[in-house]
């Protein structure tokens, strides 16, 4: 085995296109919830051999090939790169948010593990990997760099400011050079709008529903399609999770969310989907009051919520004001 790449889930369709042995897919979201914790993703790299837990790691997620033995599987993904004697591991990690998260974690991992930083070789994809035919990607000229100290550095330094428990950090990094990661700089601007905003106390993806939802668009299936909203931080999933704030709060922007939604099991998707389906969505007066800039929804609204290592609370609530690019502390 001569070459691997990792990737984040966007890439999964590099599996087709024939340009490694294997292709490993990172699975973790970064965006919504909890970071998971430092234990749970080394055990993820680890193997089942450090597995607390009956927890998904790396090797659930590949393609078996039919040389690797299946016990090997199990072992540490650094442990199986050197036991079958791989030369070059390739980072593909495209512009959108999570993927970059993705790339500043692994880089941080792979900082201490001396057989890796003369095999690793980043490959700067400034295109979104979702989506795109294999056969495309099997020919496509992505150019690629040798990772030297420095680039590991910026990495360690860009996911500690975003596990930190405030986004002081990550607010100062779009003032930094970021050499090779240079994608990472739009990333987190992207994820720093998600702060509640002065004026509304919403985030881009939230103030970007209510519009569409003001202008029209009563169906979810509208809006949660790929690049309809404009912002590309959240997934699907996660977009309805937002929706759900918006229309179940004590005082909703939004009505007409399948009441529903409110008590089933967030497992059940095939329930959940249903019930977003049937949902014909408007405004209420408070949203329309919101968008236009006359209420703040945190005003009137508990908020408990995740930004990377921050816990957003009414009472410690950061905000991001897009125009200045500044922060707002709480």
């Amino acid at each position: 085995m001569n070459r691997v790449i990792l990737t984040s889930s966007s890439g999964v369709g590099l599996i087709h296109a024939d340009r490694a042995d294997m292709v490993v897919p990172l699975i973790f979201r970064f965006v919504s919830g909890p970071l998971p914790s430092v234990e749970h993703l080394n055990r993820y790299l680890g193997g089942r051999s450090l597995r607390i837990f009956e927890e998904v790691i790396w090797s659930d997620c590949v393609r078996r090939l039919p040389f690797v033995r299946r016990e090997d599987r199990d072992g540490a993904l650094l442990w199986f790169c050197e036991t079958y004697g791989v030369d070059l591991i390739e980072l593909w990690f495209d512009p959108e948010p999570n993927s970059q998260l993705q790339l500043i974690w692994i880089l941080d991992y792979l900082r201490s593990q001396p057989f890796v930083a003369p095999r690793l070789s980043l490959r700067c994809v400034d295109f979104d990997l979702r989506g795109v035919d294999p056969a495309e990607l099997r020919h496509r000229d992505v150019r690629e760099f040798d990772i030297a100290e420095s680039d590991f550095e910026i990495a360690s330094m860009a996911w500690e400011a975003y596990r930190a428990a405030t986004p002081e950090l990550c607010s100062g990094l779009l003032n930094r050079p970021l050499g090779k990661l240079s994608s990472l700089k739009t990333a987190m601007e992207d994820l720093l709008a998600e702060l509640p905003s002065p004026a509304t106390g919403l985030g881009a993806t939230e103030t970007r529903l209510l519009e569409l939802i003001a202008s029209g668009h009563d169906r979810t299936d509208e809006l949660f399609r790929p690049g309809v909203l404009g912002t590309r931080v959240f997934d699907p999933w996660e977009l309805g999770a937002l929706l759900e704030g918006l229309a179940f709060a004590p005082t909703p922007a939004v009505a007409g969310l399948d009441g529903q939604l409110a008590t089933l099991d967030p497992d059940n998707a095939r329930s959940r989907n249903a019930a977003f389906r049937r949902s014909r969505l408007s405004l209420t007066e408070f949203g329309r009051a919101v968008i236009a800039g006359r209420e703040d929804f945190r005003r009137h609204n508990p908020i408990k919520r995740w930004w990377g290592g921050t816990l957003l609370t009414n009472e410690r609530l950061w905000r991001w004001d897009r125009e200045s690019r500044s922060l707002v502390a709480p």
